[in-house]
């Protein structure tokens, strides 16, 4: 079920929603350090981490579920937000060169024909970012932020997921290694608690942050040719054409007074 895009906003006008795009912003930022002349799609609500990219991406575009509604973004400018359908994106083949997903494969009734439709309008070559909540997190065992709706992921799903919708995954990330509590004393020492995730590399950060690959030529399966069956005959038994013909005159012959 998908949240309301009005209490998306609010959770990142709020105080815990804005250490979460502080900290998964550095990460998105460390995997794309720059975009420049790139064509950039965010579906999903990645209108928080697409300000990133906006001075330098060629072209920035943030699409949203119908079933979670939309807003105007950027504030102050021409809206680049539309309203659509996440399995038939309005875009022609190959248009843009990154999509970024957030709070989109865990919301998706059915992810595996939305990432077709990304590979769909990904030019040859292009990348995929997507930010998945981490079924092992604490993030996703609390409903009190939207990364705690839908259904979180491990990092062997993932794999399986994106392979199966030609996807080749590339570099990982993690982060959200403070717990989800919005007090102001536990928020100040949120950088540690990251600092302190990612040194050890724990396996308790609340979002996975994976890169993939366009797969341009993928194998294909050969199909098998079935044997075509023949209905099996029941043998009947028939006179010859010899004895039919013998028998032909004494069958017709007229009986006598």
């Amino acid at each position: 079920m998908l949240i309301d895009v009005v209490d998306l906003r609010d959770f990142y006008a709020d105080r815990l929603g804005a250490a979460a795009r502080r900290f998964i912003g550095r990460a998105i930022r460390a995997r794309w350090a720059g975009l420049e002349g790139q064509r950039l799609l965010g579906i999903g609500y990645a209108t928080p981490y697409l300000g990133l990219f906006r001075e330098e991406a060629e072209r920035c575009l943030a699409f949203m579920p119908a079933a979670q509604g939309v807003v105007k973004w950027p504030s102050d400018r021409p809206t680049l937000t539309a309203l659509v359908e996440d399995t038939t994106l309005p875009l022609p083949d190959a248009a843009v060169d990154r999509v970024l997903l957030v709070h989109a494969l865990e919301m998706a009734q059915q992810p595996a024909p939305v990432l077709r439709e990304v590979w769909r309008v990904l030019a040859a070559g292009g990348r995929l970012l997507a930010v998945v909540p981490n079924r092992r997190g604490l993030w996703a065992r609390m409903d009190t932020t939207p990364f705690g709706h839908g259904r979180p992921y491990s990092r062997a799903q993932i794999t399986v997921l994106l392979r199966e919708t030609w996807f080749t995954p590339t570099a990982w990330g993690e982060a959200l290694y403070v717990p989800p509590i919005g007090r102001g004393w536990f928020l100040r020492s949120a950088a540690a608690w990251e600092r302190a995730g990612s040194s050890i590399s724990a396996p308790f950060a609340g979002v996975h942050i994976v890169e993939a690959t366009k797969q341009v030529y993928r194998a294909i399966p050969a199909r098998r040719e079935r044997p075509q069956r023949v209905p099996a005959l029941n043998p009947v038994l028939a006179p010859s054409p010899g004895a039919a013909a013998r028998d032909w005159p004494r069958l017709n012959r007229c009986p006598t007074a």
